[in-house]
């Protein structure tokens, strides 16, 4: 989750225009962007999606392989995952911009399948929540992605960027863990390092402080006008493939003792993999089925909300529930060919926009262009210092913990939202992802509907204000109690609050205000309606809403009530009671 400084916006635009606030027309089932873009392309729109391209490749070149190292996986599946991921979504997308591969969200919860299940696990968690993208873009459940809520992504998003700096310490500092260490959660990682602190090399403090100091500094000579030329020439260039390029002239023509991918990964492969189905059994499928929808709804709110920034940029709209059936797809083909989980990348989209990408071509050249260098240049990476990787890390975490957003949250969110922020966080620091999200997920569920509950309301009326705005005065023998906010069972004892006095021939219920309706609130009114046939008051309700109406006929209430005692207005309801209290209709 790298975050560009873009307008962010936690929300799906599925079904409205960016700018209008106007509802759009319902998107078709199955319109790849890529081929709508034919409709209006150009000679200058290829060559813009070229150089745009181009210079993705170029960014994703270093972190693809980053994040692989990261998940526990070999560098190539970085770029397994970026290619083939990266082409299919690109090519099935519901995106004009977004540029799709492996993740930082994802190096934990892959570090963990891998530490557990082994590869053929992974592959067999990738496919699943492949399958599982596209059942959701198939059942149009691209919109129902803005109901996660804000403060549980921004929790685990921090947590992922928290884990993913204590996993790299280890190759920037070049400690050396003691032999039969497992150190493969982040509490046991901490202990490994305390442990071994005594074992750091120099030469790697070194060579990942330079390489941190060209991630940080060179953006900023891109920035300053005074160089000219110059700065032009560093706001293209990424600081990524400075520091790789750095770092490796500085370990190849220097005496520094430092690892590089090539000493952790001698058997590094260049070329195409074969495709290849896992074998798996039912244990394993039950073991990965909670891993395959945490990273189904990873993949999801990352690319949807990648989606969202992009649309922002360039006053498009995507179609959500394409881009699933896309994700999933490309995640399928990913396991496949033996990739790791991919989903829409924001700051190679926010790249890609900023340098003229405008249409799917532009992914699909960023994956050709990894693929060329996969297959002609590939030994090249053995050289990588796994400093430099670090260092690149580092900074991946830091764009991603969105800090800044974290501690406001902290400062001025009300108190329910600051404990399912902590909680995330912390569950995702000392578990995993899959216990954060769950634990997440209920717990926000739980406070909404503790909020909703304390929003729903009955209250009496000694007097009440006619359709014609002038007040009128309640008929002798007569209650009126309204109720405002949503009737569900969290809130649905509010119901039974009010008791019937001696005195009452007539209950009239004020339903104006109520918009929703359960199952349980719908018991509820039911012993209402016994207590009034009980005690021989006559129950009228008011203003009833379509929804709540619609559910109390399916119950068959209004039949049980009797249809003459559903009105549409106050008025209706005092004229009725008049005529009863007066003696005028039998009960």
């Amino acid at each position: 989750m790298e975050k560009p400084k873009v307008k962010n916006e936690r929300r799906s635009n599925e079904g409205s225009k960016p700018g209008t606030g106007k509802k759009a027309e319902k998107a078709p089932f199955f319109q790849p962007k890529l081929f709508t873009s034919f409709k209006s392309y150009n000679r200058t729109k290829l060559i813009n999606d070229l150089i745009a391209g181009v210079i993705v490749a170029i960014i994703a070149l270093p972190l693809s392989i980053a994040l692989a190292i990261a998940s526990g996986v070999s560098p190539e599946q970085g770029l397994y995952t970026a290619i083939i991921a990266g082409f299919v979504i690109a090519f099935l997308g519901g995106s004009s911009v977004n540029i799709s591969g492996p993740t930082a969200a994802f190096a934990a919860i892959v570090a963990g399948i891998v530490a557990s299940q082994g590869m053929s696990g992974l592959i067999l968690a990738t496919l699943i929540a492949g399958l599982i993208l596209i059942l959701m873009g198939v059942f149009r459940f691209g919109s129902l992605i803005k109901y996660i809520p804000m403060t549980l992504t921004v929790g685990f998003t921090a947590g992922i960027a928290v884990t993913i700096i204590i996993g790299q310490i280890k190759d920037f500092l070049g400690l050396t863990f003691a032999a039969g260490t497992n150190a493969i959660e982040t509490i046991d990682k901490v202990k490994a390092i305390f442990a071994s602190i005594g074992t750091v090399n120099i030469h790697a403090v070194i060579v990942g402080c330079i390489g941190m100091a060209i991630l940080i500094l060179w953006p900023l000579l891109g920035k300053a006008k005074k160089l000219g030329k110059f700065a032009d020439i560093c706001s293209k260039i990424p600081a990524s493939i400075i520091a790789v390029i750095a770092g490796i002239l500085i370990v190849q023509f220097t005496d520094l003792k430092v690892n590089t991918i090539g000493t952790l990964y001698p058997d590094l492969k260049a070329g195409f993999p074969a495709p290849a189905f896992p074998s798996f059994s039912f244990e394993t499928v039950k073991a990965v089925i909670p891993s395959a929808f945490t990273i189904a709804i990873l993949a999801a709110i990352e690319s949807l909300l990648s989606c969202v920034v992009s649309d922002g940029m360039i006053g498009d709209r995507h179609n959500s529930n394409q881009e699933l059936i896309a994700l999933g797809c490309g995640n399928i083909c990913s396991g496949i060919f033996g990739g790791i989980p991919a989903t829409g990348a924001i700051a190679r989209t926010a790249a890609n926009v900023k340098n003229g990408g405008r249409s799917p071509i532009a992914g699909i050249v960023h994956a050709l262009v990894l693929l060329l260098f996969l297959l002609v240049l590939m030994p090249l990476a053995k050289l990588i210092p796994m400093p430099i990787i670090a260092a690149i890390l580092f900074m991946v975490a830091y764009n991603m913990s969105e800090w800044r957003h974290f501690v406001r949250i902290l400062r001025s969110a009300p108190k329910s939202d600051i404990l399912v922020l902590v909680l995330t966080f912390v569950l995702t620091v000392v578990f995993d992802l899959v216990v954060a999200i769950g634990v997440g997920l209920v717990l926000s569920a739980i406070l909404f509907m503790k909020r909703m509950s304390e929003v729903t309301d009955v209250r009496r009326w000694t007097e009440t204000e006619g359709t014609d705005g002038k007040q009128k005065a309640i008929p002798k023998g007569t209650l009126i109690y309204e109720f405002n906010g949503p009737m569900f069972f969290a809130g649905a004892e509010k119901i039974l609050e009010f008791a019937l006095e001696e005195d009452t021939k007539v209950l009239i219920l004020r339903m104006g205000g109520v918009q929703a309706i359960d199952a349980t609130a719908m018991k509820n009114l039911e012993y209402v309606l016994t207590d009034c046939r009980n005690k021989d008051v006559r129950l009228i309700l008011s203003h009833v809403r379509e929804f709540p109406l619609k559910v109390m006929k399916k119950d068959g209430f209004i039949d049980r009530v009797g249809k003459e005692n559903f009105v549409s207005n106050v008025d209706e309801a005092i004229a009725l009671a008049e005529k009863i209290t007066a003696g005028g209709s039998e009960n």
